[in-house]
C-alpha cells in the first residue's frame, strides 16, 4: 500500500504534467510539481525534528497551500496529521493536545494567543511552530521546510497504519477523534468521478474548511487524485467571499451547506453570471429543505445535489445524482459504499417505508475513536459503521433522512422526527431558520419546543407563533405540534451547519413548568 500522500500526489503522474495547477489561493497558483517538492521538504523537516511513526501533529492552520503541505507532509513522514477546528477555544485546544498526546503543534500566528492560554493548563506540551509572524520564542513554520531536499521516500506503509485524525464537530458536546488510515484515501477519485463525471479539467471548491471531512472528501482528496485543481479560501465564508472566489477562480464543482445556499439566494449571488460555469452544486452537513431545493432550482436552473457523509466515512455514502434527483432525499447509495437500514435489534430492514438506523460499509470507514473503546464498540462492527441517522428508503431506492436516532422523540407514545416539523416550518415566508428539540419538564415528560429565527426581527412573537401553529396543525398530527415556540436571533450550529440541539435543550428545560 502506498503512503496516503504518495497516493494523492503520484510522482509518476506529476512528472508527465508538472505544470498543471494543483491549488489556487487568492493570486497564488501552485503547480503539482511545486506542491510535491514542498510536501517532500516538509516531510524531511519533520524527520529531522525527530518525528516517529504515529506521532501526532496537530494543525491549527487556515486553508492555504501551507495547510495542504503540512497535512500531506506529516502523512508522508509517517506521522498522523490532526487538523482541528479553527474556532476551538483554548480549553478545546488543550483538551485535544492532551487527548492526542501531540508531538508538534503547527498553527497560524493569529492563534498564538489561544495557544498561550492553553499552554497554562495543558498536560502534554508539544513543540510549537508558527506560520506567519510570531513571538520570538516560538519556532517558525518555514524552519521545517528550509534547506531540505525536494525528494523524499516515505517509510513502508500498511493500509491500516494511521494517517490522519478528524475530530467530530461536537453536536452533542464532547468531540471524538476518528482514526483514519492510509488506505482510507484510495476511493477519493472514484466517488467524484462516478458520481459527478469529474475529471482533470474540473476546479473544486468547498466553502467548508479542510479540517472537515466534507471538504477533504469533496474538494482536496478527489481533486489531487484526478489531477484537477482545488480552490482554497482562508477566511470564514460568507456570500461576498464565496462570490469573490467564484468570480476569480471559476470553480466547476462547488460543495457547500444549506445555510450558505440560502444566503447566496438571499444576497443575489446564486443568479449572477459568475455561476454560469458551475456544473454541480453539492450540499451536505445538514438536511436540505425541500423549499430551499425548489427555490434554488427555480432561480438558477440547476439542482443542488444533496448527499450525506460523516467524519467517520470522509466521503458520501448516499447522494442524489445530476440525472436522478428527489427533493428532500439524500439520494441513492453512493459509489464505493454499501448501506443497510437496521432495526433496534440489528436486523436488516428490506421493506420500503420502514424507518431504521443506517449502517455504512466502505473502504474509508474509520478504524474507530481514539481512546474511546465503548463508543468505538457501539459504532463500529465487522467493517460497518453505525451512523446514528434514521432513514427511510422508498420503493425507488431514494433514502430520506428522518433525523438522528438520539434526536427522535417519543411524544404521547409515538415517535416524532424533529426534521419533519422543521421542514413544514421552513416553508413559511416569515421563517428564516428553525430547530425543534425535545425538552423534559419538571415532571420528566418530554415536550416539543420550536426555536425560530424570523426574517423580520421586529415581528411580534405572538403573530409568528400563531402563524406557525395554524400551519402545523393544518399539516401535522396534533402530537407533532410543539407547545413551546421561541423566537431567537440565530440557531446555534457547528461550523458545518449542524444544529447544536443540546444547547437549545439546555436553554429551555429550566423554563418548562411541571404539569
Amino acid at each position: 500500500m502506498p503512503n496516503a500522500a504518495d497516493h494523492l500526489l503520484d510522482a509518476t503522474t506529476i512528472a508527465a504534467a508538472p505544470d498543471r495547477i494543483a491549488l489556487l489561493f487568492h493570486d497564488e497558483r501552485v503547480s503539482y510539481a511545486d506542491l510535491l517538492a514542498r510536501v517532500n521538504r516538509f516531510a524531511h523537516g519533520l524527520v529531522a525534528l525527530g518525528l516517529r511513526r504515529d506521532d501526532r501533529v496537530v494543525l491549527m492552520l487556515k486553508d492555504s497551500p501551507s495547510l495542504v503541505v503540512a497535512l500531506l507532509g506529516t502523512m508522508k513522514a509517517g506521522g498522523v496529521a490532526v487538523p482541528i477546528n479553527l474556532r476551538a477555544s483554548s480549553t478545546d485546544l488543550a483538551w485535544m493536545l492532551d487527548d492526542s498526546a501531540a508531538r508538534l503543534l503547527v498553527l497560524d500566528a493569529e492563534f498564538v494567543p489561544t495557544w498561550q492560554v492553553a499552554s497554562g493548563v495543558v498536560g502534554h506540551v508539544p513543540e510549537v511552530f508558527v506560520h506567519g509572524a510570531s513571538a520570538a520564542e516560538l519556532m517558525s513554520f518555514d524552519a521545517i521546510e528550509n534547506d531540505q531536499a525536494d525528494t523524499f521516500t516515505a517509510p513502508p506503509t500498511s493500509d491500516t497504519d494511521m494517517a490522519f485524525w478528524l475530530y467530530t464537530s461536537g453536536t452533542t458536546g464532547t468531540p471524538k477523534a476518528a482514526i483514519h488510515r492510509h488506505g482510507d484515501v484510495t476511493i477519493a477519485e472514484r466517488v467524484s468521478r462516478d458520481l459527478l463525471d469529474a475529471g482533470p479539467d474540473d476546479r473544486f471548491f468547498a466553502t467548508s474548511k479542510l479540517f472537515f471531512a466534507y471538504s477533504l472528501g469533496n474538494n482536496l482528496f478527489p481533486s489531487l487524485r484526478l489531477g484537477a485543481t482545488s480552490i482554497l479560501l482562508d477566511g470564514w465564508p460568507d456570500s461576498a467571499s464565496v462570490a469573490d472566489v467564484i468570480d476569480r477562480h471559476r470553480p466547476t464543482i462547488v460543495a457547500s451547506v444549506p445555510t450558505m445556499y440560502r444566503n447566496m439566494l438571499r444576497d443575489g449571488i446564486a443568479t449572477h453570471e459568475r455561476f454560469a460555469g458551475v456544473r454541480h452544486c453539492l450540499s451536505a452537513g445538514e438536511r436540505l429543505p425541500v423549499v430551499l431545493f425548489d427555490r434554488w432550482q427555480a432561480a438558477t436552473g440547476r439542482p443542488i445535489i444533496d448527499g450525506i457523509g460523516t467524519t467517520e466515512t470522509i466521503y458520501f455514502f448516499l447522494s442524489n445524482r445530476p440525472s436522478a434527483q428527489r427533493a428532500g432525499s439524500s439520494g441513492h447509495v453512493a459509489p464505493a459504499a454499501d448501506v443497510e437500514i437496521r432495526d433496534a435489534q440489528g436486523a436488516v430492514i428490506t421493506d420500503a417505508g420502514q424507518p431504521g438506523v443506517l449502517w455504512v460499509r466502505m473502504k474509508s470507514v474509520a478504524a474507530g475513536y481514539w481512546q474511546q473503546p465503548d463508543r468505538t464498540a457501539a459504532a463500529f462492527a465487522d467493517g460497518w459503521f453505525r451512523t446514528g441517522d434514521i432513514f427511510v428508503r422508498d420503493a425507488e431506492g431514494f433514502h430520506f433522512h428522518e433525523g438522528r436516532a438520539d434526536d427522535m422523540l417519543k411524544i404521547s407514545g409515538q415517535w416524532v422526527s424533529p426534521a419533519e416539523i422543521e421542514e413544514q416550518v421552513l416553508k413559511l415566508p416569515e421563517v428564516a431558520d428553525a430547530a425543534v428539540v425535545g425538552a423534559s419538564n419538571a415532571d420528566g415528560l418530554v415536550r416539543l419546543a420550536l426555536f425560530i429565527v424570523p426574517h423580520d426581527r421586529s415581528v411580534e412573537h405572538d403573530a409568528v407563533a400563531h402563524r406557525v401553529h395554524d400551519a402545523l396543525t393544518a399539516t401535522l398530527s396534533v402530537y407533532k405540534c410543539p407547545r413551546e415556540v421561541r423566537l431567537i436571533d440565530e440557531i446555534p450550529r457547528t461550523t458545518t451547519g449542524k444544529a447544536q440541539r443540546y444547547k437549545l435543550r439546555a436553554a429551555i428545560e429550566a423554563e418548562l413548568p411541571g404539569t
